[in-house]
């Protein structure tokens, strides 16, 4: 058994909430690479560059508005 408890059927990976019950924010230090494999999309930058230079460049508030494109 899995030590997430993935309540969205659809949801990747383990991701915490917090007391008002949102999830919580992406690190903004995790690698791009790392968010690139887990997702299986291309960026097109280094995967040592951090999320939120990401967001910066790529001109989204969000890790969710950046996988969706929004």
């Amino acid at each position: 058994m899995s030590k997430c408890n993935n309540d969205a059927p659809l949801m990747r990976g383990c991701r915490s909430r917090n007391q008002t019950g949102q999830l919580r924010d992406k690190r903004d230090d995790t690698h791009a690479g790392t968010i690139e494999k887990q997702y299986g999309i291309d960026f097109g930058v280094r995967s040592d560059m951090h999320l939120d230079e990401l967001l910066k460049r790529k001109r989204k508030n969000s890790l969710n508005d950046l996988i969706t494109g929004q």
